[in-house]
């Protein structure tokens, strides 16, 4: 099985017990001051949190996220402080919805593409909307081969967060200028990341039989524009090691081609479905599951 194949591709590259945990931030979406007014202070604070604690991270935009010129300046901005830039596509369809066909996908892959590559910093590779990545073979498998036909590489995650969900609240409360369930949200907030992150890293050293260098997913928004510091302080204060992107995305895990279906979410939960591994809530990461925890610190109805 592919996932004993990448068990002895690992043991072999990064021995056991040889690496501390790592992990790489990549960003998804990008921001369009035409539809954010916020949009540029965001993009300024994210890149000047990141340049203080001396972080590269990846950027992953989307051109329906950021698609005006006012948005592609944005993007070019992280371009220009060194961070890679990736293609999101132009539409972010679900590719493991039944409505969206290869053919149209492709499409928004080629958009995105030709507006993209022109960045310095460009490099082909592919962040799947929503990590989905096909519900059907046939649709899984061609986006695999034009990938390979086409120079492109796929760019999992391997800890997936709900940070989505999290900023959704936080612009709730930060809307109703509620500084006391800010106060209460951010350790949440924080708690969580973190408790994703030994999820999968546990996830993976049961799989791998060590611990990968982690991709971690989050997003261009207002909760980590303002609490990113807090974030890297977390990670670095559990003893997590901050990588570059191009460095993570060496590791063979992410080179992985589950067998799988639907396809998608986390490469490491991809891997253990695979291995048949029980207990893999579906969809991995959501609302549904983070929900009951902010009702209980009274910060949700």
């Amino acid at each position: 099985m592919q996932y004993l194949i990448l068990l002895m591709l690992g043991l072999a590259m990064f021995p056991l017990g040889a690496e501390a945990r790592s992990l790489a931030l990549t960003f998804d979406d990008g921001l369009d001051p035409r539809k954010t007014p916020q949009a540029a202070q965001w993009n300024t604070q994210l890149l000047a949190g990141l340049e203080a604690d001396g972080i590269t991270a990846m950027l992953f935009p989307s051109l329906v996220h950021a698609g005006s010129a006012e948005g592609l300046a944005l993007v070019q901005q992280w371009s220009a402080k060194g961070h890679a830039v990736g293609n999101h596509t132009s539409h972010h369809r679900n590719l493991g919805s039944p409505k969206v066909e290869l053919e149209s996908f492709l499409a928004d892959v080629m958009a995105a593409d030709s507006v993209l590559n022109v960045l310095p910093t460009f490099v082909p590779m592919l962040r799947f909307p929503y990590l989905k990545e096909g519900d059907t073979r046939e649709k899984r498998d061609g986006m695999r081969t034009w990938m390979t036909d086409n120079g492109y590489r796929s760019a999992p995650v391997s800890i997936d967060a709900s940070d989505w969900y999290y900023n959704s609240v936080y612009l709730d409360l930060t809307g109703k200028g509620d500084t006391k369930d800010l106060e209460t949200l951010k350790p949440a907030y924080l708690a969580h990341l973190l408790d994703r992150a030994a999820y999968y890293d546990s996830l993976a050293v049961g799989l791998l039989g060590r611990s990968p260098a982690h991709v971690l997913l989050l997003h261009t928004n207002a909760i980590n524009a303002d609490w990113l510091t807090d974030v890297l302080d977390a990670f670095t204060g559990q003893g997590w090691e901050l990588v570059t992107p191009e460095t993570a995305f060496r590791d063979p895990l992410y080179s992985a081609t589950p067998d799988v279906l639907p396809a998608g979410e986390s490469i490491v939960w991809a891997l253990a479905r695979e291995a048949g591994l029980e207990g893999l809530r579906y969809p991995a990461e959501d609302s549904v599951y983070e929900e009951p925890i902010l009702r209980a610190a009274g910060l949700v109805p």
